[in-house]
């Protein structure tokens, strides 16, 4: 047995049909941002991951408000599930 950890490489981020190569400019902003992160990286086959990358180094609060929505997002989310789990008795304990 391996205790190797498969390392996440760019060709499979793009194996989700979410972070896939984007296409379909079907609004300008998303034709700007397509053409602006390949312009920026020199790769005219741009994810959503490259997109992302590119806007946290140039629009950084950007990024951070959608950062800080989703952690907040998450923590409620955690902080509901746990006020379920302690008012939902166990299965085997009757």
């Amino acid at each position: 047995m391996s205790n190797e950890k498969k390392v996440t490489v760019e060709e499979d981020i793009g194996i989700h049909s979410l972070l896939a190569i984007v296409g379909h400019d079907d609004s300008e902003l998303k034709k700007y941002l397509i053409e602006y992160t390949g312009a920026k990286l020199d790769n005219e086959n741009v994810t959503v991951h490259m997109i992302a990358d590119i806007m946290a180094a140039d629009f950084p609060e950007f990024t951070f408000a959608f950062a800080e929505k989703n952690y907040l997002c998450g923590y409620e989310q955690g902080l509901s599930d746990a006020e379920l789990f302690e008012r939902t008795p166990p299965k085997d304990a009757e």
